[in-house]
């Protein structure tokens, strides 16, 4: 059975609440969110005509909506109007059973606000949070849109971020380091092939040649084999363009490798220049290597 005080007092604080107050406080509410919708739309039109100012503009319009938002819940209260003694025992306790009820919402919009002063991305970083790699699309009060590169809008709520490791590319600027591997045979030519990778890298219309470029070749193995490793690292101009540059760099890298002859690396023999190369099977605890058949004119083994 109901305690009679307390129903008592909730009839007070109904009492204290009249329509029109309700009325304007919906009204700011709305005309909030109207404003927030045009500010946000122009700010990403503005974006799309300006690209340098690109992701500038989209962290305008993160902050814009944020403190939209609170003076928008801040207005709506007050046009309420309700006495301050009202406000004080809503805030007393209804605050303990709301704030049970949405912490992990409230924990969510606390982390937004940390996401904003802390920035370890922005809107429009290219970065990887546990299995989904793609663009930060928006910062919301409650989370973080993610479009991956195969144009999925995924949802992760903010204090998720607070937990777990994110990866940025970017960090904020337009560019970004991109990095390619081509693996070539240990009997190939590595200086031709590390030539023709620098050369399709630079000459790739996406590149961003004002920052530091490299191409390093090493040796690994690759599954059970032994490999050489043709890494190029560049800057790309405008982080739109990531897949555009990989597919451009890759394409006339393999066709240039074609065209002189360089090969992949080989798990059986194969012939160059009249030499038999041969990868015998793997010992254990020894890994593969690379034997040069003995020339023709030797007596044949037994």
């Amino acid at each position: 059975m109901d305690d009679p005080s307390a129903l008592a007092s909730q009839a007070s604080v109904l009492s204290e609440v009249n329509l029109s107050g309700v009325l304007s406080a919906l009204t700011v509410l709305v005309v909030a969110f109207v404003v927030i919708r045009v500010t946000t739309s122009t700010l990403a039109g503005l974006g799309t005509r300006f690209i340098d100012k690109r992701l500038l503009l989209h962290q305008i319009a993160t902050v814009t909506r944020f403190v939209l938002w609170s003076l928008g819940a801040v207005l709506a209260v007050r046009a309420l109007a309700l006495p301050r003694e009202v406000l004080i025992g809503l805030t007393g306790g209804a605050a303990v059973t709301i704030g049970f009820a949405l912490k992990d919402l409230v924990a969510s919009i606390l982390a937004g606000l940390t996401i904003i002063i802390d920035r370890p991305f922005q809107v429009g970083d290219r970065v990887a949070f546990g299995e989904y790699y793609g663009e930060i699309s928006a910062i919301g009060l409650r989370s973080v849109r993610l479009v991956t590169l195969d144009d999925n809008v995924i949802t992760i709520p903010n204090n998720k971020f607070l937990t777990e490791s994110v990866s940025s590319g970017n960090v904020g600027a337009l560019d970004m380091l991109i990095q390619l591997d081509f693996l070539i045979g240990v009997d190939q030519d590595f200086a031709t092939a590390k030539r023709l990778v620098e050369q399709c890298m630079l000459s790739n219309r996406y590149v961003y040649t004002k920052k530091p470029w490299a191409v390093l070749i090493s040796q690994l193995m690759a599954g059970n084999y032994p490999a050489i490793r043709i890494r190029s690292k560049a800057y790309v101009l405008d982080v739109q363009f990531e897949k555009a540059y990989e597919t451009d760099v890759t394409e006339r890298v393999l066709a240039a490798f074609r065209e002189h002859g360089i090969l992949p690396p080989a798990i059986l023999h194969r012939s160059l220049d009249g030499a038999t190369f041969t990868l015998p099977s793997r010992s254990p605890g020894i890994g593969p290597t690379i034997d040069k058949a003995p020339p023709s004119t030797a007596p044949p083994r037994n």
